[in-house]
């Protein structure tokens, strides 16, 4: 089965929509998937047909056949089309054997090839605030019929036994099928807009902004996520004034994720106060010891006031809002705070400190997805400013600490930080999304984008196959402007109804 998502995410975006959340276009791969899950995982055809012989309130008794059964239900083909500003129709082909006493007195057997077809109006649960499925307009196609009734029998006669009995058992039976898949459909709408955690520190929560849309295409999904401080306050998302906008160029019947910076920054803004960190190793990778007589290479100044070598003690205070910025082919986190240095004095003694500096720092984000969640690592991009602030050993020339703090940044700071990435970021979760599966590649858009793909598992195979195998199709009704495929013998078709 062909299998396509596409997660991207946007910084610089065009086009007039204020909210910069996150949109989401399913396209007909991930519906099929869910659907034929749906009806395997349902076995609602085989519940069907054990229901048909047994006797309902209210059903009156078949004229003709007795000791009804229904048997050897065949694995069913499914098709599915959008249906814009609707929802998808979807066409149902199977195969089964009707069974039973008749007029004549003994075993009848009636295998028949049929299409069940419905359109599913897409909507919104107006009290749960989620998408959900409705059938409409549900009909039985008979593409073919082949019974054991004697040959020497009237065809007038045959062909009314046949379609008095099959007019009274298969939108009964098969029409209610539809009903009962997509209920297990919409019931993998369920924790789309629940709180999901990011770490200890917050939730995020995908809300639906409006009843999704439908086109010739793809489902679009629009999302106003909600990011919760456990304490309760709401990060709200910066207003960028400018829209998410979908590349065009995606494979047909791919599915795209697309989360704006400004949402990743909101959501990475619930870790800030993680991004505090104290550094108090004297030895870290391959830096030099962290003690004033190594600072004091750079700045002489800490030798006058520390002849004796001391260990030192390293504050980052993160004190400006983070922000998470997208250029083609590259995402950078920004980072603005203070670096507060102190040498260690006897236990028991406070720290003394020696000099704060005021810093500016980019790190490179390279993006991942593990346990459908999406994964940051970052690394040092440039050390963009550092200026001096207060100082107890006086005057110093703190350009002369540039490579020594960008050394410190990328051994020390860098993994700690890699450390509280590591809680990841929740993704949508609905109708078993499974993004791990997906492939990473950095695309070229009007928008610069990251985008995380499926690739097909088996080119070629689906639907085709599926036709190939069972020996029927759908048979689309022409008003639909669908493709018509049919296999095996074929009669004038007859649409049945629902019954009321």
């Amino acid at each position: 089965m062909l299998r396509i998502l596409c997660l991207v995410l946007c910084g610089l975006l065009t086009t007039a929509r204020a909210d910069p959340g996150a949109l989401l276009r399913l396209g007909m791969d991930i519906m099929n998937r869910e659907v034929q899950n749906a009806m395997d995982e349902s076995h609602i055809l085989e519940k069907m047909a054990a229901e048909a012989g047994k006797k309902r309130p209210g059903m009156k008794p078949i004229k003709g056949i007795t000791n009804l059964k229904v048997k050897d239900v065949q694995l069913p083909v499914i098709t599915l089309n959008f249906v814009p500003e609707v929802g998808i129709f979807q066409c149902v082909s199977t195969g089964m054997t009707i069974t039973g006493k008749s007029f004549m007195g003994g075993n009848m057997e009636i295998i028949v090839v049929l299409n069940i077809t419905a359109t599913n109006r897409l909507l919104q649960d107006e009290e749960m605030g989620l998408p959900m499925f409705k059938s409409e307009g549900c009909e039985v196609i008979l593409v073919s019929v082949k019974t054991n009734l004697p040959s020497n029998m009237l065809p007038k006669v045959i062909n009314k036994f046949l379609d008095s009995t099959l007019h009274k058992v298969l939108p009964g039976l098969m029409c209610p099928a539809i009903d009962a898949v997509l209920g297990y459909v919409n019931k993998k709408w369920a924790n789309a807009n629940a709180p999901m955690p990011v770490g200890q520190m917050g939730t995020v929560k995908y809300v639906l902004t409006s009843i999704p849309t439908t086109t010739a295409s793809y489902i679009q999904v629009d999302f106003s996520p909600v990011v919760q401080q456990h304490e309760g306050s709401i990060i709200q998302l910066a207003d960028a004034g400018e829209a998410l906008e979908f590349p065009e160029d995606y494979a047909e019947g791919s599915s795209q994720l697309l989360l704006s910076a400004a949402f990743l920054t909101a959501e990475l803004a619930l870790l800030q106060k993680s991004f505090d960190v104290n550094v108090q190793d004297t030895t870290i990778g391959e830096l030099p010891p962290q003690t004033t007589e190594t600072l004091a290479r750079f700045i002489p100044e800490v030798a006058e006031a520390y002849p004796k070598r001391k260990p030192l003690v390293t504050q980052i205070r993160i004190n400006k809002p983070l922000e998470v910025t997208m250029k083609t082919g590259k995402s950078l986190l920004h980072l603005h705070g203070t670096m507060e240095m102190f040498a260690a004095q006897q236990p028991g003694k406070a720290l003394a400190p020696l000099f704060l500096l005021e810093t500016h720092f980019n790190l490179k984000i390279q993006y991942s997805v593990r346990e459908n969640r999406l994964q940051m690592a970052t690394s040092l991009d440039r050390l963009l400013s550092l200026s001096r602030g207060s100082s107890s050993i006086g005057a110093y020339n703190e350009k002369e600490l540039t490579g020594f703090i960008t050394d410190f940044l990328q051994e020390a700071y860098i993994p700690a930080i890699n450390d509280v990435l590591q809680v990841g970021l929740p993704l949508p979760d609905f109708l078993d999304m499974n993004y791990n599966l997906a492939e990473l590649n950095i695309v070229e858009l009007p928008c610069p984008s990251l985008a995380l793909c499926f690739l097909p598992e088996c080119p070629g195979a689906g639907l085709e196959a599926g036709l190939t195998r069972a020996g029927f199709a759908c048979q689309l009704p022409a008003h639909h402007q669908l493709a018509t495929r049919c296999g095996g013998a074929h009669l004038a078709p007859h649409h049945w109804g629902r019954f009321p």
